[in-house]
């Protein structure tokens, strides 16, 4: 049996119309491990949206780009969409390009040297210049991005507008991106599309009205795939039950059982990503606190696993296997049957299904 997510297709799909009608300019994104999806099958639903949308707005851009993390990701989109491809990690010198697909590429450039390496690979290359934002990981300062304009005026190319990588605090960027804008301005490429990540509704519409001489394409991945978190089901199969007395040896590790009562072996192991947390990056109180709590059970030997039954996520018997997990259940707890469908509290971003099952 498999770790499996369920999705209310009518739900899910009504999420994604929704979004998109309300989005102006949007540009999908699909990455890593498509939020759960897998990149193949968010490419195919970028194709599906273009066609359900396009007759129901003005809007002709919708569904003509998608973007992706890293030029490794290019061909499981590129056959599945008919969209130009946006490469979202700046091209290095030291990264081959895809030949088949070079007239759908758009390249992210953040460095005046590379700039000037693609355009001897490709001429007529499609490029987007990355301005530098708080966020300070990739893409040209103030200055870096007009000498980088005036660099591709005498190149022959075809720059698609200027990106903006912001970072994830909501409603919090209005103040930096008309620095930003500024700058853009400044560089004096036009006409000028804008490329953004992370801003809100609210400030997207303000932008738009401030800047209304700028076309505006938000990227957008998670809110898009996973804005409709009641659409979404993970579940996991029970394989196994077996009662156990305190004492009793039990998994690889041969431990002891603290107290009697059951163990249940669930599918979905690390090889789906279960027990491998990421890091949240919270920093209140409460988050370092959670923390705080968790360490004290992991000090114990008492994991809680991303596992519920009967509503409460159960602690973890041993560390999980590869594709299965070992939960331990105290006595007087319902004890499920073999065959029984679990939910599974987890990161989709972080997670492998073996299989979405779409109504």
């Amino acid at each position: 049996m498999s770790l499996v997510l369920q999705v209310d297709g009518d739900r899910w799909r009504a999420h994604l119309r929704a979004t998109a009608l309300r989005t102006p300019g949007l540009v999908p994104v699909a990455k890593g491990n498509g939020y759960g999806f897998g990149l193949a099958s968010l490419a195919r639903r970028v194709q599906w949206l273009a066609a359900q949308i396009r007759p129901e707005t003005e809007d002709p851009s919708l569904g003509d780009t998608i973007a992706v993390g890293t030029y490794d990701e290019v061909a499981a989109v590129a056959s599945r969409c008919e969209a130009a491809i946006v490469v979202l990690t700046p091209w290095r010198p030291f990264i081959a390009l895809p030949q088949s697909q070079s007239s759908r590429l758009i390249h992210t450039i953040g460095r005046q040297e590379d700039l000037l390496a693609l355009a001897e690979l490709d001429p007529h290359a499609r490029v987007v210049l990355e301005r530098a934002t708080s966020m300070r990981r990739h893409g040209f300062d103030a200055a870096g991005l007009r000498h980088a304009a005036r660099a591709a005026r005498k190149l022959s190319v075809r720059v698609e507008g200027v990106a903006f990588h912001l970072p994830l605090t909501a409603g919090a960027h209005l103040s930096e991106v008309h620095r930003l804008m500024t700058d853009v301005v400044a560089a004096d490429l036009a006409p000028t599309t804008v490329w953004v990540s992370h801003l809100s509704p609210e400030e997207l519409a303000t932008l738009r009205a401030t800047y209304a001489d700028f076309r505006i394409r938000p990227r957008i991945g998670t809110e898009l795939w996973l804005g409709d978190r009641g659409a979404l089901r993970p579940r996991a199969t029970v394989l196994d039950v077996h009662p156990i007395d305190r004492g009793e040896l039990f998994g690889y590790r041969g431990r002891a059982a603290p107290r009697a009562g059951h163990l249940v072996v669930v599918s979905g192991g690390t090889a789906h990503g279960i027990g491998l947390e990421a890091p949240t990056g919270e920093l209140s109180f409460k988050s370092r606190a959670a923390s705080i709590a968790r360490g004290g059970l992991d000090a114990a030997g008492l994991v809680r696993s991303p596992f519920l039954i009967d509503g409460k996520q159960r602690l973890f018997a041993e560390p999980p296997h590869m594709q299965a997990s070992m939960l331990f259940l105290p006595v007087g707890s319902r004890v499920p049957q073999v065959g029984d469908r679990i939910d599974v509290r987890l990161r989709f971003t972080a997670t492998t299904f073996d299989r979405v099952e779409l109504s």
